[in-house]
């Protein structure tokens, strides 16, 4: 157990996360993903969790195993071609995981995903909270987009609404 990663985590409170995404940063997120929805055929969410509890810093959970948990809370898994992508954000230790289904995953490499976060964990790191989550959004989009082009309408399976935890 890191003892700085908990006392981070114990001090990143909701207005934490409140104020690095209010509610205009939170419909520009929105606005970013429904953005070009009918360019390509993936569905795109967005989470940002503060912190985790006491017994998952105790178990020393990583921020991409809960962000598989939340994958499958979200039920991002659940669309019609397995295209969903879960962007990721756990605030208190500034990391970002991508989790793409598995028809998300056939053309894109884990270096690909893993790019985008880094960029996003950049511009966290300079307190760029809604720049770097729109920006990451926008490559996560170009990707689909390239990979996953729209051969017709494609409806939304899951909300385009940022969901805080």
């Amino acid at each position: 157990m890191n003892l700085k990663r908990v006392i981070r985590h114990l001090f990143t409170t909701r207005w934490t996360v409140s104020r690095a995404f209010p509610p205009r940063s939170l419909r520009a997120i929105e606005e970013a993903i429904a953005t070009n929805h009918g360019a390509h055929t993936g569905q795109v969410r967005f989470a940002v969790e503060g912190d985790l509890d006491v017994s998952a810093l105790v178990n020393d959970m990583s921020a991409r195993e809960r962000a598989i948990e939340v994958f499958s809370e979200l039920r991002v898994w659940d669309t019609e071609h397995n295209n969903g992508v879960l962007i990721y954000l756990l605030l208190a230790d500034r990391d970002v995981e991508i989790i793409a289904d598995r028809g998300a995953s056939v053309n894109v490499t884990a270096a690909e995903w893993e790019a985008i976060c880094q960029s996003m964990e950049g511009d966290l790191r300079r307190g760029k909270f809604e720049l770097g989550t729109t920006r990451g959004i926008e490559l996560v989009i170009e990707l689909l987009k390239t990979h996953f082009p729209a051969e017709r309408t494609v409806g939304d399976e899951l909300p385009k609404t940022p969901t805080v935890l």
